[in-house]
C-alpha cells in the first residue's frame, strides 16, 4: 500500500442524466480515464447491466460531487454497497470498501508502529492504516455494516465525518488535512437505532452525535421486478426467449414473496438479486429449475422455514417442492 500523496484530482464533470439516466440532471467531477495519477486498481470494473436507482444514485453523486457524507440503509441483498460502487466506476474515482466487522480495530484503520529492517538494523517505523492512506491519496471509502462497527471504531471516523475532515495521529504528532478527492460513504441495514426487528444480530444503536454527521441518509429497497427481470435476462442470456423470459418473471415473482415474508418476520433469510442470478446459472447447468433453486437458495435456510418457502414455491410455480424431491427419490 503506497504511503506518498500521488492521487490526482477529478479533471472532468459528467452529467447525471446523461450517464446514469437520473432526474434531476446534476453536474459531477469525474475522472477522464483510469490512470496510474488516480489509482486505476482501486476503480470498480463497470458493470454494463447494473440497473440504478434514482434517489439512491442522486445521494450518492451528490457524496461525490459536494463531498456529502452519505449513508445508505436497507435490507441485505438490495445492493447498497455495489450500487456505490457502479457510480464510482462511472466516474473513475477510485474506492475501496470496508467492512467493519468486529475483527476490524483501530490500528487497522489508523495504524501502527511496526518493526522493519533497514540497512540491515531492526527499526521502528509507523505503518499507517487505510484511513490516513485513503485521506492523502483521494481515495473513496466505504464502510459497510457500519451498524455493526465496535465502539472504539465508531469514536475513530466521529471526526472525519465532519466537514473539515482533518485526522490527528496522536502517534506521530501528525494532522492529516483530507485530499480533495477524499470521500466518506457507508452503508448499513439499520439507522443506528438498533435492531428492534431481530433480523440482524450483531447490529449496534450508533451515537446520534455520529448519526448527525452524516449529511445524507438514503434507503435503498429491492428493485422493481420489472427491472430485475432484465438485469437477470442481460446476465444470463439464454433465458432470453419467450420461455425464459417467462420463467424469470416468475423467479422474480417468487423472490419478492420471499422478501415480503422475511420482512414480516416469518422467515429469517431473505433472497437477493445476486441469487435469482445463481438461480438462472445454475438451470444452465443442470437443466432443472426446481434443483437449481434448492442448490442456490432453499438448501441456505432452516429446515424449519422450508415448507413456508416451499408453499410460497407452489404458489408462484404450481410445484410442491417436497413432494417432487421425494418422487425423484422413489
Amino acid at each position: 500500500m503506497p504511503t506518498k500523496k500521488d492521487g490526482s484530482k477529478p479533471d472532468t464533470t459528467i452529467s447525471a442524466k446523461k450517464i446514469f439516466g437520473v432526474e434531476p440532471d446534476m453536474k459531477v467531477p469525474a475522472f477522464k480515464g483510469r490512470t496510474k495519477a488516480n489509482h486505476s486498481d482501486n476503480i470498480p470494473e463497470i458493470d454494463k447491466a447494473y440497473q440504478f436507482d434514482n434517489d439512491t444514485t442522486q445521494a450518492i453523486l451528490s457524496g461525490f460531487a459536494f463531498n456529502r457524507r452519505v449513508l445508505i440503509q436497507g435490507y441485505h441483498g438490495t445492493g447498497k454497497s455495489s450500487h456505490i460502487e457502479q457510480v464510482a466506476a462511472k466516474l473513475n474515482w477510485p474506492l475501496v470498501r470496508i467492512n467493519l466487522d468486529g475483527h476490524v480495530s483501530r490500528i487497522d484503520l489508523i495504524g501502527r508502529d511496526a518493526i522493519v529492517l533497514k540497512g540491515g538494523k531492526q527499526v521502528t517505523e509507523f505503518k499507517e492504516g487505510i484511513i490516513p492512506w485513503a485521506m492523502e491519496n483521494g481515495i473513496a471509502l466505504v464502510f459497510d455494516e457500519y451498524d455493526a462497527g465496535r465502539p472504539d471504531v465508531m469514536f475513530v471516523l466521529q471526526r472525519i465525518l465532519e466537514m473539515d475532515g482533518k485526522l490527528v495521529l496522536t502517534e506521530q504528532n501528525k494532522v492529516i488535512s483530507p485530499h480533495p478527492a477524499f470521500r466518506i460513504f457507508a452503508t448499513a441495514n439499520t439507522v443506528g437505532l438498533g435492531d428492534a426487528s431481530g433480523l440482524y444480530h450483531g447490529t449496534n444503536p450508533i451515537n446520534q452525535g455520529q448519526m448527525d454527521r452524516w449529511n445524507i441518509v438514503a434507503r435503498l429497497d429491492y428493485l422493481a421486478a420489472k427491472k430485475e427481470e432484465e438485469i437477470v435476462l442481460a446476465k444470463v442470456p439464454s433465458f432470453n426467449n419467450t420461455k425464459g423470459k417467462k420463467a424469470v418473471k416468475s423467479m422474480v415473482v417468487l423472490a419478492n414473496l420471499i422478501r415480503e415474508a422475511f420482512k414480516n418476520g416469518d422467515i429469517s433469510v431473505t433472497i437477493s438479486p445476486r441469487t435469482i442470478i445463481t438461480w438462472a446459472e445454475n438451470v444452465d447447468i443442470f437443466g432443472d429449475i426446481e434443483k437449481s433453486f434448492r442448490l442456490a437458495f432453499l438448501n441456505k435456510c432452516d429446515d424449519s422455514e422450508k415448507p413456508v418457502i416451499a408453499e410460497l414455491y407452489q404458489r408462484t410455480f404450481g410445484v410442491n417442492l417436497i413432494e417432487a424431491a421425494a418422487a425423484k427419490l422413489a
